[in-house]
C-alpha cells in the first residue's frame, strides 16, 4: 500500500482520502496546542499561504499522546489555531500516532521514514532527555517521539523526508520548496 491508499478522520467524522492529495506536495504533522513547539503553527501557515496555490497541502493531525498537550475537543483545538495563528489549512480529528489505536497512515509513514535522531543543540538534547524517560529504547524504534513531527510527501506519494520537532523550520521549507 502507498500514501494514496490511506484516509484519516476529519473533524466532522467523515474520512479524508489521501487520494484527494494526489499530485500535491503534502506536509503531514501531528500537532498540539499546549506544546513548546506550538509556535511552529506560524511558519507552517506561512508555508501554506506561500505554496498552496502551487500544489502544497498541510495535513494537520492533532494528537494528545505527548504529555497531554492537546487536551481540548476538536472544535476547541481548531478555534485556538485559527484565533492564535490564523491557520487556514484544514485540521483533522484528534488521533493517535503511536500504539494500538494509531492511524494506519502513521504506521505507513513511520515504516517509510524511521527516527534518525533529534539533531544537535539545546532543544534536541532537552527533548531526548524527556523522551528517554518515556522510552529507554526510543532511538531504536520508528515511533513518533513528540508533537510537531513532520513528514513531507512528494507529488508521487513518496515519503521523502521526516523532520523531528527540533528541526529548523527553514529546513522543512527548503525541502517543501524543492518539491514544488
Amino acid at each position: 500500500m502507498g500514501f494514496y491508499d490511506y484516509s484519516v478522520p476529519a473533524i466532522d467524522g467523515s474520512e479524508v482520502s489521501m487520494k484527494d492529495y494526489e499530485g500535491k506536495v503534502v506536509l503531514v504533522v501531528n500537532t498540539a496546542t499546549g506544546c513548546g513547539f506550538t509556535p511552529q503553527y506560524e511558519p507552517i501557515e506561512e508555508m501554506y499561504e506561500k505554496y498552496h496555490d502551487k500544489g502544497f497541502e498541510v495535513l494537520d493531525i492533532p494528537c494528545n499522546q505527548f504529555a497531554g498537550q492537546a487536551p481540548g475537543t476538536d472544535e476547541e483545538i481548531h478555534d485556538f489555531c485559527t484565533l492564535q495563528y490564523n491557520t487556514k489549512f484544514p485540521q483533522m480529528k484528534k488521533s493517535d500516532v503511536n500504539g494500538e489505536n494509531q492511524l494506519a497512515l502513521y504506521k505507513f509513514l513511520k515504516e517509510e521514514k524511521g527516527f534518525e535522531g533529534f539533531g544537535k543543540g539545546l532543544k534536541a538534547t532537552g527533548l531526548s532527555l524527556v523522551v528517554k524517560k518515556m522510552d529507554k529504547d526510543y532511538k531504536n524504534n520508528p515511533d513518533i517521539k513528540w508533537n510537531f513531527t513532520k513528514f513531507v510527501v512528494d507529488r508521487n506519494g513518496d515519503v521523502v523526508e521526516r523532520f523531528e520537532p527540533t528541526a529548523k523550520m527553514e529546513e522543512v521549507e527548503k525541502c517543501v520548496a524543492s518539491l514544488i
